[in-house]
């Protein structure tokens, strides 16, 4: 029953996205997850308590938003699955979960931005989906922040919340969604979040490791159903540079994708005006990219998107008989 909630948690937000007047109506569970985890780092990671404090507060911390997460989704989910449809009801609900639609539309606002207004439009659509230093890019670094945003945000913003939902149902998906929150918000190596956002982050490294894996087998497949594109590339991109990323996750999704299209992705990038070093995942067209190489990355993206809601659909298959 759960791969059919992922199927049509995926199939409904790939068809509607998140209605902006919803947003403005009632926010996303993301920002009421943040609304939480901000208020417990407020109140619970105070800089006078030793470091093991701030980390065994950030546990708790954590206990707490994603026990909640967990009960409201049960709740949620129990009540739902009662009443004519349910399933569906329960997969506009999971629809929130993944982004398939925003993901599209922010990468492609990249290519669209340095069409139109050049490097300098650039900068600024790709500084809304990255952290980097938006000045210090030029075009193809521009291109390369999108493309390693679009790899990665495939991962963790669509494969996962399925994945999840897929095995655990609504409260599995959830409670992805929370640990994922906590790490955007509180997973930083910074001096107020080492300690407190530890737990946070060192989750959200093992809930993402089956879904960045998935990911870099879908972009293979995918590879084979775009022109140009090399699954045999992918593959030894995976196999050579994956394991060299600072993240024990990204590289995989990254490298697929860099070694298909032939791109090399990642790399030494600056954050708040400090340079840190990195290993280029893939080998071609580091000085390059421009915004048609963003669009070959969407296409490819598009198609693994597509696999895997149709891969969701093959296991949905039973419950349907």
């Amino acid at each position: 029953m759960f791969f059919a909630l992922a199927f049509l948690s995926l199939m409904i937000e790939r068809l509607t996205g998140y209605p902006g007047w919803l947003f403005k109506r009632i926010g996303h569970p993301v920002t009421w997850i943040g609304s939480l985890i901000a208020l417990l780092d407020k109140k619970w990671n105070r800089e006078s308590a030793s470091f093991s404090q701030r980390k065994g507060a950030g546990v708790a911390a954590l206990v707490v938003f994603v026990g909640l997460t967990l009960f409201v989704a049960w709740f949620a989910q129990s009540v739902l699955l009662f009443l004519p449809f349910g399933l569906l009801l329960v997969a506009v609900l999971g629809a929130s979960l993944p982004a398939q639609k925003s993901l599209e539309q922010h990468v492609e606002a990249v290519a669209t931005a340095l069409d139109r207004e050049g490097v300098e439009g650039g900068r600024k659509a790709v500084s809304m989906i990255v952290g980097r230093d938006p000045q210090k890019l030029d075009e193809a670094a521009i291109c390369r922040a999108a493309i390693e945003s679009l790899a990665e945000n495939f991962s963790d913003g669509i494969v996962a919340p399925a994945f999840w939902l897929g095995l655990l149902g609504l409260p599995g998906g959830a409670a992805y969604k929370a640990i994922n929150t906590a790490d955007s918000m509180i997973g930083h190596r910074s001096p107020r979040h080492e300690a407190f956002g530890w737990a946070s982050a060192r989750l959200d490294d093992l809930v993402n490791l089956p879904a960045s894996r998935l990911s870099g087998g879908l972009f293979i497949v995918a590879a084979f159903f775009v022109k140009g594109a090399s699954p045999g590339g992918a593959i030894a991109a995976i196999r050579r540079d994956a394991h060299h990323h600072r993240s024990p996750n990204a590289g995989w999704p990254e490298a697929a994708l860099a070694g298909a299209l032939g791109f090399a992705l990642a790399g030494p990038r600056s954050y708040g005006g400090q340079m840190i070093e990195a290993r280029f995942m893939g080998e071609g067209g580091r000085a390059a990219l421009v915004a048609g190489d963003i669009r070959r990355a969407l296409r490819l993206a598009r198609i693994a998107d597509l696999l895997l809601i149709g891969l969701l659909g093959l296991l949905a298959i039973p419950i349907a008989l």
